[in-house]
């Protein structure tokens, strides 16, 4: 069978043909047995001519309507009429044929409107029956058996496609709207989300594909929430900007991703905001080839700078975005410079020149080391390169005359209890004191929670670790985080760096904060699996291994309470606590001379005099900071 499925579409219809060769004269045959009603071979001589001449007939008419060019697999009633123009041509002509040479002398006309009947019910019933063969055959090759939720024109389109492989088989639609369930749709009954517990029993449903692509996050959360409670995978179609777009087909399904379950739907970003200091102007982003840098990239070309600037340490990050925005820029047709440079924040020098040459006027500073329990165990590159970095970066475009300047800040900032937190706060502050001098250049950042997908994500990891059979390791069971898509992040980081006053703390709606053992229960029932329990002993275990050196329960994204709205929905402006400028310069001044005497210790008390809320945490990171140690202790 499945080498039959694997022959070429020549031969197949050259299997077709051959059919029709032999059965349509059989046909032609019947008729004239059902109009006599007898037995009587002079009587089948007299037709002779007639029925060797049928096939020679209808097989060229049929191929020139394309007849033979169907696929067989995916044919629908269209295909009908078809059948029905091929089969009527071909007996008018017989008829014409035998009204010339015998003028219809000895031939009954019940036998052609016969024939004309069953000609159409043989040909129509042997392609739906080869169909049924197919689809059949198909689905013996170990095909997922699926239920596809949604029987409107995408789910239709869906199960046709996914016909077309070996890897699904689709049993059922499940589709909320009563006028529909009862019918059948591409061949397929369609039944109530309340007989899906059933359907899963009885006919064996091991995923449920979500064909529902216009649906919004909010809506999609619902459907998931009552789908979770069934012990299915579940996987959803791309959104239809994708699909519209031509990124993406119907059949590419995928599997739950934390933004499904989140149901935060993106509030349409404000062009004219978002342009305003990008289209047609010279940008620079540092950390290029970072998360969120690269996503900055991708947003801020599309939006047709002059010129877009990329600053990257890494130079394998800096070559992969090089190419991707190479490639976007082609796909687009878009005007404008690419420049990546390899290099440092810390480099002033290179980096004045850099803004200097090519007149830059806008920087999205996204370069920082950002993963709490390695900067913990390298505290002195932590803040050379978070808090340094940043000055100098910041004093560059003082320098050049940058007029924009918005440093990607996080929610660890705030009443940090690690260095990376303790870091970002003052690189902060640092651009507010900057802010204070009045310049040229608009100082402003935005701090935002954890961006789905970065470097460092749990969701990947827990992904990885149930695809393994477990267990998912969980730091703490209560443990909780704020979630946003890294391109919202970036769209809204765009928007609200336009919004900038100088020495502006922007704060981003980032929704309920999400209970991460939660989370991981989530992924578990949504991947078809269960907890492990003693109902449920085989199940996917969750295994708590304790805080990591830093980091913290719950998360914050305000120090005090003064917050005021913004012209953005999404976006609010905190009124934070400032150091003056020359009492800063001191405390950087000492901080600099500790990190370059490896004095941890000091490195920690000027943190502690810069950054007021910052509480340290005890426990390994004792270790780290000890005075007996004048190196960093590693795990």
């Amino acid at each position: 069978m499945k080498s039959f499925l694997d022959i070429s579409r020549f031969h197949k219809q050259m299997i077709a043909a051959t059919a029709d060769l032999f059965l349509l004269p059989l046909t032609f045959s019947l008729a004239i047995l059902l109009r006599y009603d007898v037995v009587d071979y002079n009587l089948f001589r007299q037709y002779l001519w007639l029925i060797l001449a049928t096939p020679l007939i209808s097989i060229p008419i049929f191929i020139r309507l394309g007849l033979y060019r169907a696929v067989i697999r995916f044919i629908d009633q269209k295909i009908v009429y078809v059948i029905l123009l091929g089969v009527t041509i071909s007996v008018a002509l017989l008829v014409a044929m035998g009204a010339f040479l015998t003028h219809m002398q000895g031939l009954s006309r019940g036998v052609f409107g016969i024939y004309w009947v069953s000609a159409i019910t043989y040909v129509v019933a042997s392609r739906f029956l080869a169909r049924g063969f197919l689809l059949q055959a198909n689905a013996e090759h170990k095909a997922v058996r699926v239920a596809i939720y949604g029987a409107g024109k995408a789910g239709t389109q869906l199960a046709t496609a996914l016909r077309a492989g070996h890897e699904y088989q689709p049993l059922a639609f499940i589709d909320d709207m009563k006028e529909l369930r009862g019918t059948t749709m591409a061949g397929i009954k369609v039944y109530a989300p309340s007989d899906l517990a059933e359907l899963i029993a009885k006919r064996n449903i091991s995923e449920v594909l979500l064909a529902m692509p216009s649906l919004t996050q909010s809506q999609k959360k619902r459907i998931l929430d009552k789908l979770e409670v069934f012990k299915v995978k579940i996987k959803v179609t791309p959104p239809v900007e994708s699909l519209v777009s031509g990124e993406q087909r119907l059949q590419d399904v995928r599997d739950i991703e934390i933004e499904d379950l989140l149901g935060r739907d993106q509030v349409a970003p404000d062009l004219h905001l978002v342009a305003s200091c990008i289209t047609g102007k010279s940008v620079m982003v540092t950390g290029a080839g970072g998360s969120i840098g690269s996503e900055l990239c991708r947003q801020i070309i599309r939006l047709q700078p002059s010129r877009l600037i990329l600053l990257e340490m890494s130079e394998f990050a800096l070559y992969s975005i090089k190419q991707e925005l190479k490639g976007l820029k082609h796909t687009h047709g878009l005007d404008l410079e690419l420049l990546p440079f390899l290099g440092s924040v810390l480099d002033t020098e290179k980096c004045t020149m850099i803004m200097r040459t090519f007149t830059v006027e806008t920087v999205y500073h996204a370069a920082a080391y950002k993963h709490v329990p390695l900067v913990e165990y390298n505290p002195i590159e932590g803040v050379r390169n978070n808090v340094f970095g940043t000055m100098s970066i910041a004093q560059a475009a003082m320098d050049t005359g940058v007029k924009c300047f918005v440093l990607i800040s996080t929610d660890k900032a705030v009443r940090p209890t690690n260095v990376m937190g303790s870091t970002k706060r003052l690189a902060e502050l640092i651009l507010q004191a900057f802010a204070q001098e009045r310049g040229k250049t608009r100082f402003c950042m935005v701090r935002f929670g954890n961006v789905l997908g970065s470097s460092g994500s749990v969701v990947p990891l827990f992904r990885k670790q149930i695809m393994a059979g477990g267990p998912i390791t969980l730091t703490h069971p209560e443990i909780t985080r704020y979630f946003m898509t890294i391109p919202e992040a970036a769209q809204l980081v765009l928007q609200a760096g336009a919004m900038g006053e100088g020495g502006d703390v922007f704060v981003l709606d980032m929704g309920a904060p999400v209970k991460i053992m939660d989370l991981a229960e989530r992924m578990v029932h949504l991947s078809g699996l269960e907890v492990k329990s003693k109902s449920a002993p085989d199940g996917i275990e969750i295994e708590h291994v304790g805080l990591r050196p830093g980091e913290k329960l719950y998360e914050e994204l305000l120090i005090g309470d003064n917050v005021e709205g913004t012209e953005h929905p999404l976006i609010m402006r905190a009124q934070e606590s400032e150091i003056p400028h020359a009492e800063l310069q001191l405390l950087l001044h000492e901080l600099d001379n500790a990190c370059k005497r490896f004095a941890y210790e000091e490195v920690r008390t000027v943190l502690l005099k810069a950054v007021k809320e910052y509480t340290p945490q005890c426990g390994i990171e004792d270790l780290i900071w000890s005075e007996k140690n004048k190196a960093p202790a590693l795990p």
